[in-house]
């Protein structure tokens, strides 16, 4: 059974830092992992995304050069280090993954429904 598992989230103040974690179990293969989030009153977004065959790395304007996406294939892992957090950050973030390829220009579009699994996602507040 295919298990996304989210951890490494809470509350930061501004300009600080989380590791998020997602943990990938059960026998897929993927193809890609990524991270989508929702803040409240705010539609839900896209913002990092791994392929993980080749290690093409995708982010949203919003997050790039302050969010860095990672794998450790070994351990099954995918981890999103965040830095320079913002209120604006704010939300639940969700892990999603596929085994399918997934186009370059739809790993983080829309709501996410490109992706066949996700976990139940990890809350980050950023304080002001």
């Amino acid at each position: 059974q295919v298990q996304l598992v989210e951890s490494g989230g809470g509350l930061v103040q501004a300009g600080g830092s989380l590791r998020l974690s997602c943990a990938a179990s059960g026998s897929a293969d993927y193809f890609a992992i990524g991270w989508f989030r929702q803040g409240p009153g705010k539609e839900r977004e896209g913002i990092s995304c791994i392929f993980l065959r080749d290690g093409r790395t995708y982010y949203a304007d919003s997050v790039k050069g302050r969010f860095t996406i990672s794998q450790d294939t070994a351990k099954n892992m995918v981890y999103l280090q965040m830095n320079n957090l913002t209120p604006e950050d704010t939300a639940v973030y969700y892990c999603v993954a596929d085994q399918s390829p997934i186009p370059p220009q739809y790993t983080l579009s829309g709501n996410g429904l490109q992706y066949n699994y996700w976990g139940r996602g990890t809350q980050v507040t950023v304080s002001s």
